[in-house]
């Protein structure tokens, strides 16, 4: 396998880091940067030795703040994958899918389709400077699958509608009164916590774990329908002019005007 450009993948006893390592863009996600993602779980996946996965960004500005808007405005698209794919919906269920638990360790800002990563994560934990929000119907785009309906699951529909409509930011003690974080903790002690609950789950049954994971994704799994609909239709909004006018008045520093589109 040729050696990742955006993602940075470490084994440290049972526990896989895979750290979005794109600090110049805010860990931004890009085609490759998905692809590579999708790899570096499946290589979890994969490796015996490994019990969890901890999920993370470089840096201390930004877990990831979702698609790079700045590469869709210049090329109208995510740039070139190993496919020919945006394959961003196959990350979600391949977060879901491993059968080893996922640890989020939310450092600086998770928006966006960074938010999204960090919820079907199966635990997270937010360092206190975290900051947790929605920004598609800013930029000219959304998540009508897992990002909106199992968000609803995880904080209650009002929450949900909350963070979608008005895109606004939240403190991370706002996000574990809300449940949509599972701890908050000090900037500096937010890896050492992550690996110390991933050690934790790597003394459990594996098995077990295993069956737990699928249980509980069970409930939810009928939202994989939705989701998949959700991308196809995203695909089609992106290119439209009203999607464009988002990610273009992002990538110009400017409040986008969607009044010619009522």
């Amino acid at each position: 396998m040729e050696p990742f450009q955006d993602v940075d993948h470490s084994v440290e006893g049972t526990t896989a880091v895979i750290t979005i390592d794109r600090p110049d863009s805010h860990n931004a996600f890009r085609g490759r940067t998905v692809d590579e993602l999708i790899a570096s779980f499946r290589r979890a996946w994969g490796d015996p030795a490994v019990r969890a996965v901890i999920l993370t960004g470089a840096g201390t500005k930004a877990f990831c703040p979702g698609g790079d808007v700045k590469q869709r405005a210049e090329t109208g698209d995510y740039g070139p994958t190993d496919s020919g794919l945006f394959e961003i919906g196959r990350l979600h269920r391949i977060i879901r899918d491993i059968p080893k638990p996922v640890i989020a360790a939310v450092n600086g800002v998770a928006v966006g389709g960074g938010h999204v990563l960090h919820v079907l994560c199966d635990l997270s934990i937010a360092a206190a400077s975290a900051r947790f929000g929605q920004a598609g119907p800013k930029v000219g785009s959304f998540d009508a699958g897992f990002g909106t309906a199992y968000l609803a699951r995880v904080v209650g529909e009002k929450r949900a509608r909350q963070m979608w409509f008005l895109c606004h930011l939240h403190d991370a003690e706002t996000a574990e009164r809300w449940g949509l974080v599972n701890t908050v903790v000090p900037d500096e002690d937010l890896m050492a916590t992550a690996h110390r609950w991933a050690e934790e789950i790597g003394q459990k049954s594996p098995t077990a774990l295993r069956f737990l994971k699928q249980s509980f994704n069970a409930d939810t799994d009928h939202q994989a329908g939705p989701s998949s609909l959700s991308m196809s239709a995203l695909d089609l909004f992106g290119s439209s002019e009203e999607g464009q006018e988002g990610a273009r008045a992002f990538s110009e520093k400017r409040d986008p005007d969607f009044s010619r589109f009522v």
